[in-house]
């Protein structure tokens, strides 16, 4: 296979990566500021033997001029620019403070990089939430209007599509809305669906059944028990229980499929504060159903075991495959770690078999 040229900005933890990468490009740098995840991206770099340059920096520090001529490429050589800017700004599940985060403005570093690189093709993950974000006029959908202007402003066409993580073989319901700029004209085609609910599979369309969650935990032993006082675990495998005792009580008041703010007849002991109005914290997963979205403020309950899922189990239920390492630090569900721990390492980034779904169209449109 052809290795097209590609530039990753705001890398995380490599899932993005990870999916273009095996649809056939070659990722010639990655830019994190994460010092954790500037470590899991190395360790790939080096288990795979690849010659990616990882830059630990903040991205506003980086002069693309500088980078073109340290790469060795020309205006127009990339073919690929691609990333997943912060979208704790824009998330319907925040504050939604917009470009007044500081956050915020990064999105628009993209623009930056393209106007030097002037890549063939810009490929965003960001939130749905991104779509209605409010600007300094205060209107609905100004920031991505902005955001689209300024592609526009050089030369780039602008696809986008809200794309569910499910439909693709992601055992995980994970809604994002996926950019695809061109320079000139826009051919780029979006990638029919792989997979559906199980009322809408069936062998006409090909259309194969979500994966579920008991798919995806299936084949894992017992988790390795975290010792307590640490923050790193030097295990590879990322498999460690983080649950403190008393929150394996809660836990166990959880049915499957259910939340722990539900179970409204537990006593203020067991809840914590919590009211009937937080209808969504603390999930115990459903084994038959794909899971909710990955989020950085929780960490779901296991289907049937009394205990938070381990940060290899976020792993697999976001796509990832069992050889990838995650280092860093492994939060205690009660303790603060700087930068990112395991799990939002995970739940931050773009699940790999999606991010390959769109690469490999991204692929089949440059050859074309």
């Amino acid at each position: 296979m052809a290795k097209y040229r590609a530039l990753s900005l705001f890398s995380g933890a490599g899932g993005m990566d990870i999916g273009v990468r095996n649809a056939g490009f070659d990722i010639l740098a990655e830019i994190e500021m994460d010092k954790y995840c500037c470590q899991t991206l190395r360790a790939s770099v080096e288990r795979e033997k690849r010659k990616t340059l990882v830059l630990e920096t903040d991205i506003k520090e980086v002069d693309p001029k500088e980078l073109i001529n340290k790469l060795s490429l020309k205006p127009n050589d990339l073919d690929l620019l691609f990333g997943g800017p912060p979208c704790q700004p824009f998330s319907l599940a925040g504050k939604q403070k917009s470009l007044n985060d500081i956050r915020g403005p990064l999105l628009f570093e993209i623009l930056r990089f393209a106007n030097v690189f002037k890549p063939k093709v810009i490929f965003i993950e960001q939130v749905k939430g991104l779509l209605s974000a409010k600007g300094e006029k205060g209107e609905k959908g100004e920031v991505f209007n902005l955001f689209i202007s300024g592609l526009e402003k050089i030369n780039y066409t602008s696809k986008w599509q809200i794309c569910c993580a499910a439909d693709y073989g992601v055992p995980q319901i994970r809604e994002r809305v996926i950019l695809i700029a061109t320079y000139g004209k826009n051919g780029f085609v979006f990638p029919e669906h792989t997979h559906a609910t199980k009322e809408q599979a069936n062998d006409l369309f090909n259309l194969k059944p979500y994966m579920t969650v008991g798919e995806a935990l299936s084949g894992l032993g017992k988790p390795m028990a975290k010792i307590p006082g640490t923050t790193f675990f030097n295990q590879i495998d990322s498999h460690v229980d983080v649950t403190p005792m008393r929150d394996k009580e809660r836990i166990a008041n959880v049915p499957e499929g259910a939340y722990l703010a539900s179970q409204t007849h537990l006593g203020k002991d067991i809840l914590c504060g919590l009211q009937s109005k937080d209808t969504t914290k603390y999930l115990r997963l459903n084994r038959s159903k794909p899971s909710n979205t990955l989020r950085c403020g929780e960490i779901f309950y296991h289907p049937t075991e009394n205990r938070y899922l381990t940060p290899r189990e976020y792993m697999r239920l976001h796509g990832y495959t069992d050889d990838y390492i995650l280092l860093g630090p492994i939060r205690s569900r009660t303790g603060t770690v700087k930068n990112l721990d395991q799990h939002r390492q995970v739940a931050n980034s773009v699940p790999p078999p999606l991010a390959y779904a769109i690469s490999n169209k991204i692929r089949i449109f440059l050859d074309e």
